[in-house]
């Protein structure tokens, strides 16, 4: 059975654990990735949240008779600057969690 002490151990646990994933939060959404594809021709500017804040297109790379390798490198760009976004938001969030001791949560739900 959980002690009243394990309880409000586990709740100062989640409330710093809850301060800490919007500090956490915060501070993504303020950090940015980039990637680029066409060797650097294509770059897309991403937060560490995963909002898309910028696409930079090299005039050498704008060829209207080739729109769909454009289409290509842009979509490529984004893609790879959306996954080094959510592997720091991963990176950053998933820190967090690993001290969290909720052993005697199973007495609670039990």
């Amino acid at each position: 059975m959980t002690n009243p002490k394990q309880i409000n151990q586990m709740m100062r646990q989640v409330q710093k654990m809850q301060a800490d994933m919007a500090a956490a939060q915060e501070a993504l959404a303020n950090e940015t990735v980039e990637a680029s594809s066409g060797g650097g021709m294509v770059t897309a500017t991403v937060t560490g949240t995963g909002e898309l804040r910028k696409v930079t297109i090299a005039p050498e790379v704008v060829d209207p008779d080739d729109v769909e390798m454009l289409e290509d490198l842009v979509v490529a760009a984004v893609v790879e600057a959306m996954r080094m976004a959510q592997d720091r938001a991963a990176e950053r969030m998933g820190g967090l969690t690993a001290g969290l001791d909720l052993g005697g949560l199973g007495g609670l739900l039990g």
